[in-house]
């Protein structure tokens, strides 16, 4: 999961998919998160995303880290969280194959799948900032967070 600073929509996306994956007996999924900005490097999450994680039942602990390119390499898929934080990760792969790997997390919600990522309704695929924003922005992130994971899940395991 990847977004700008990493204490807010990425670590609250992991924290959906680590915990909805544990519940899965295969395929065995890891996830980790990043920033494409190394602002928060080391900082926890954001109080706020942290609240909205723990009061929807899950359970995840958070230390922010920068995006590096080294992910392409450990990891099978790169979810981003909006079309800035796309293009600055598509940018740093080095291969067609790592660039395959990069995908908008909202992108697999099966309301949006339709979207290409590269057309004027890519917009749509975006998880939106709620950084200096109250709770119920989160509550809408975490809720467009869900659908995704979802959608994402199904993929993976259509069973």
């Amino acid at each position: 999961m990847v977004c700008l600073g990493n204490i807010c929509r990425s670590p609250l996306a992991a924290a959906v998919l680590s915990n909805r994956a544990a519940q899965l007996s295969t395929p065995t999924i890891i996830v980790s998160s990043s920033g494409t900005s190394n602002y928060h490097v080391g900082e926890g999450a954001h109080k706020l995303s942290v609240k909205t994680w723990q009061s929807a039942g899950y359970d995840y602990q958070h230390v922010a880290k920068q995006f590096s390119v080294a992910s392409f390499e450990s990891q099978d898929l790169i979810l981003t969280m909006d079309l800035t934080n796309r293009a600055m990760v598509l940018s740093a792969a080095k291969s067609e194959e790592a660039k395959a790997k990069v995908f908008m997390l909202r992108q697999f919600d099966p309301e949006l799948a339709h979207i290409d990522p590269l057309s004027r309704e890519a917009e749509l695929l975006q998880v939106p900032d709620p950084w200096g924003e109250e709770i119920d922005s989160y509550q809408r992130v975490l809720e467009m967070i869900e659908r995704a994971v979802s959608g994402l899940l199904t993929r993976l395991d259509p069973a």
